[in-house]
């Protein structure tokens, strides 16, 4: 289906979907750029394909791929 053969309601839906995805997606991205290692689960470098993997990768890496800073 096209663009213009969509309806306003489901052209609405898609534009808040994407801008969704682009939003998680670049989040995660400046997210695991300046973590340092240690404060990842896992390899960075294996975190790095799984984020552009849509739509879990982002959601994976920013609920269980971080770790939270131990309070001291």
């Amino acid at each position: 289906m096209r663009w213009n053969e969509m309806s306003k309601e489901r052209q609405f839906v898609m534009l808040t979907l994407i801008s969704t995805e682009i939003a998680l997606t670049a989040t995660a991205v400046v997210d695991l750029w300046f973590r340092p290692r240690d404060q990842v689960r896992g390899r960075k470098e294996l975190w790095w394909p799984a984020i552009f993997v849509q739509p879990v990768g982002p959601v994976a890496y920013l609920f269980w791929g971080r770790r939270r800073p131990s309070a001291e």
